[in-house]
């Protein structure tokens, strides 16, 4: 047998080629394949071998074969769905004849499936028919099962639903009975109506007051003990207030009203006082008592319609008969009598008081029949009588003369100041001699003060002075010394 030809060295031949055979010579043996000799031709009836690639020069080197890149690692498979857990603190919250309201708390465990939401599942006692009282899933955690028979035991469980399923059940201990719960009548009577309540007439009036109770209480109303005049006052009740409505308010609305809320054998009873006010009418009459120099005395008595509430005050005014005008004099004024004054003399008065109350002062006043006048009288002026002082005094000195020191040849003045009535008459002595109309000396009294002007003073014009002050009263002596000095001597001269 013939020896396979060898495999190409280029890598662009398919591997699934096979490599052809050489044909065999005479003889019986193969000729060698020759680099470049034409391939051998396929006996007959044998299947023509696959063309083999052309020889080309082989390549300078062969490359790496490229690594491929790496796959990512597939990831893990998803953890399988689980349910939440069960859902916590299932409680009852109210029961009315026909509903049951229930409260719980989401699971603790949620898991990675999520919340889809909840199912509530009821089942009358006794039996094991439970049926879901919602048809779709609520999200909230409380629910009202509606449409229940009063009468009847409820058993209730809350399943918790996800795309896993359902989770265990959270299932009440008891079986709840559909039935009212029973609660006392209370009234809540607001702040404002503990007190008396004031409209004033023509005002709407519309009072709230809330209650509670269970079941829904009955509700009555009346007024200083009788039943309510539903012409004229309307009541409006329901489950939680009870409204008192009066379209338009009138004085004979006035009253106690009662409201009673009852729940069975139970009741509790809130009164109000509403009180209906209008202006009041004027004062019953008004007289004139008295009149004095620029003064009147004015009296009144109560007005007979107060406006179904207490007087506050009364307003007074005066008109004078020449101009006709009114003023008002004062107002709010409590009390039923009072004093005007400040009138001018020679006119002549009217005066009229109105009435004032909560909602106003009155339309209406009442005139006084009595005018007022002031009358001019003669005036007979007697000047008081004045006593003159008497000013005559003895004459004294205030400040007496001071002792004084001056220089041979600078001239030098004594001072003193003396009063008296008549103006007294002054003296100055020297050394117990009178001094004349010397004119080495100069004598002035002006105003109470005297004066004694030295001239130029020599060696014996040292002494002792005296000022004597003499008038009819009295005479009155001062006293005073006075040292000459000898000037001082130059160094040159001694």
């Amino acid at each position: 047998m013939s020896e396979p030809a060898p495999e190409p060295v280029a890598e662009a031949a398919p591997a699934e080629a096979a490599p052809a055979e050489a044909a065999p010579a005479e003889g019986g043996e193969a000729a060698p394949a020759t680099e470049g000799a034409p391939e051998a031709a396929p006996a007959e009836g044998e299947a023509a071998p696959a063309a083999a690639p052309p020889v080309e020069e082989p390549p300078p080197a062969v490359e790496a074969a490229v690594p491929e890149e790496p796959k990512a690692p597939s990831p893990p498979p998803p953890p399988p769905k689980e349910p939440t857990s069960v859902p916590l603190e299932l409680a009852v919250e109210d029961v009315s004849d026909t509903s049951v309201t229930i409260t719980w708390r989401p699971p603790e465990t949620i898991g990675n499936s999520g919340l889809d939401g909840y199912t509530v599942e009821i089942c009358k006692e006794g039996t094991e028919d439970w049926k879901a009282a919602n048809e779709d899933l609520t999200i909230s955690c409380r629910y009202v099962i509606k449409n229940q028979t009063t009468g009847d035991r409820l058993k209730i469980r809350v399943v918790a639903m996800n795309p896993a399923g359902r989770s265990p059940p959270a299932s009440h201990p008891e079986p709840v009975l559909v039935k009212e719960v029973g609660e006392r009548p209370h009234i809540r009577l607001p702040r404002f109506l503990r007190q008396r309540y004031v409209a004033n007439v023509g005002d709407k009036v519309n009072l709230t007051i809330p209650f509670s109770g269970k079941p829904k209480p009955l509700v009555t109303w009346t007024k200083d003990g009788q039943p309510l005049d539903t012409k004229k006052v309307n009541v409006r009740s329901t489950e939680r207030d009870s409204i008192l409505f009066i379209r338009t308010a009138e004085r004979e609305d006035s009253g106690h009203y009662e409201m009673s809320v009852k729940v069975e054998s139970f009741e509790d009873k809130a009164t109000l006082i509403l009180q209906i006010v209008e202006l009041p009418g004027p004062p019953a009459s008004v007289k004139v008592l008295d009149t004095w120099g620029f003064n009147v005395a004015l009296e009144w008595t109560a007005p007979k319609d107060k406006g179904n509430t207490e007087i506050t005050g009364y307003t007074i005014q005066k008109a004078d008969k020449k101009t006709g005008d009114w003023f008002t004099v004062l107002e709010h004024y409590h009390r039923m009598n009072a004093t005007i004054s400040d009138l001018i003399m020679g006119n002549t008065y009217s005066f009229r008081v109105f009435s004032e109350n909560k909602c106003g002062i009155s339309e209406d006043a009442t005139m006084a029949k009595e005018t007022a006048s002031i009358l001019k009288t003669a005036i007979d002026y007697k000047p008081p009588e004045f006593k003159s002082h008497d000013f005559n005094e003895a004459p004294k000195f205030t400040t007496p003369p001071s002792d004084r020191a001056t220089t041979v040849g600078y001239s030098t003045r004594l001072l003193a100041s003396v009063r008296g009535y008549p103006k007294p008459k002054i003296e100055w002595i020297r050394n117990q001699m009178v001094i004349g109309e010397d004119p080495k000396y100069r004598q002035m009294f002006t105003e109470g003060i005297c004066s004694l002007e030295i001239r130029k003073p020599g060696n014996w014009d040292g002494g002792v002075y005296t000022c004597r002050a003499k008038n009819p009263l009295g005479e009155a002596i001062a006293t005073c010394k006075l040292e000459v000095k000898q000037p001082p001597v130059p160094e040159s001269e001694k």
